[in-house]
């Protein structure tokens, strides 16, 4: 079996406030595509495992509950860091999240508390890397550049190279801004010539 763990900035962290935003869309495929060559790989059972959070997190699990049908052994799973997670989002959002995990293979609490403190985050995150083999990060380590606030991958990215140290067969896999930017000039370009043949 192989298991993967998806995560990266949060939709504000982007700027994306609107399902139909084209960096949604980009993001989405360059997922698909990872995903696509992960799965072709081999052929075990294969889990996405990813978190609750809007943005990389939910088109993560987006992504990979359309690549079922192609690839019935792949399952997608939705993890909770706590329980009562999105009690403070609005009702939309709450509503897409609930449809996500009524949609997932599974979806569970790491803490069934409500949030009582950070440890429960740590907690969380050690799960998430005891039961993955491999971390793919939508996250460019260059575009940290403002000292006094960093982006939840931020911080993702430095305990996945702390749980390195400690077993370093642990693959951590980043989608940076170029890879971004090349997903998004071939969006582009082929945006371009389904208006030319219109």
């Amino acid at each position: 079996m192989q298991r993967i763990w998806v995560s990266g900035y949060r939709a504000f962290e982007l700027a994306v406030f609107d399902p139909k935003d084209p960096k949604k869309t980009i993001i989405e495929r360059v997922l698909k595509e990872f995903l696509t060559q992960w799965l072709n790989q081999n052929e075990e059972e294969s889990w996405l495992i990813t978190g609750p959070q809007l943005g990389v997190e939910q088109w993560s699990a987006e992504a990979g509950l359309s690549l079922k049908e192609d690839y019935p052994r792949l399952k997608v799973a939705m993890m909770l860091p706590f329980a009562d997670f999105a009690n403070r989002w609005n009702e939309a959002n709450q509503a897409q999240l609930a449809s996500l995990k009524a949609n997932v293979d599974f979806s569970a609490e790491v803490s069934p508390q409500p949030y009582q403190s950070p440890e429960q985050l740590r907690m969380y995150q050690r799960f998430m890397f005891e039961h993955t083999d491999r971390l793919l990060l939508v996250y460019d380590p260059d575009q940290e550049n403002n000292p006094d606030q960093k982006s939840k991958p931020y911080w993702l990215y430095r305990a996945a190279k702390r749980y390195q140290e400690d077993f370093p067969d642990y693959q951590v896999d980043l989608i940076d801004m170029p890879a971004l930017e090349e997903a998004a000039n071939e969006w582009a370009a082929e945006q371009n010539e389904g208006k030319m043949t219109d």
